[in-house]
């Protein structure tokens, strides 16, 4: 029985999936984006976001704990590093998914993993727009009749 056993199995074996994941996050942290297919992107979240959350408190226990998982040391060194700071006020919800597609082989469905703080076009397209101006405002018509009653009276 596999009770409680949600996890995606990728059609792998434990110490293959495990040894994916770990060279897939040592690949994100690095190029801070990377193209995969959706099932592995999914899987590579949930295995991600517990590291990204324990690199925002820089400590030799969360640095000893993040390296057993993603046995590189340059790329830990980086994680607590830039992508801790960068990332340190931040509640959760580190890594966007952008679906791009399938690919043409085997009709896989691909996509791109991203961490959210590194990417710049998104964060230039949040920039504050400037308010417009319609027609009809429903502000500034309601407001007209009530200036005009106090000026009669």
């Amino acid at each position: 029985m596999r009770h409680n056993k949600k996890f995606n199995h990728l059609g792998r074996t434990a110490s293959h999936r495990r040894a994916m994941l770990a060279n897939m996050a040592c690949s994100l942290v690095k190029h801070k984006r990377i193209a995969t297919t959706l099932a592995k992107a999914k899987a590579l979240r949930v295995y991600v976001e517990p590291i990204l959350t324990r690199s925002k408190e820089d400590s030799m226990n969360n640095r000893r704990l993040v390296f057993s998982l993603l046995k590189d040391k340059t790329v830990v060194t980086e994680l607590f590093r830039e992508v801790g700071v960068k990332i340190a006020d931040r509640p959760g919800g580190y890594t966007r998914i952008l679906r791009t597609g399938f690919r043409k082989g085997d009709a896989a469905e691909m996509c791109i993993i991203e961490l959210v703080d590194y990417n710049e076009n998104m964060l230039k397209a949040k920039a504050p727009k400037k308010a417009t101006r319609t027609r009809r405002s429903s502000k500034k018509t309601a407001e007209k009749p009530a200036e005009e009653v106090k000026t009669e009276e």
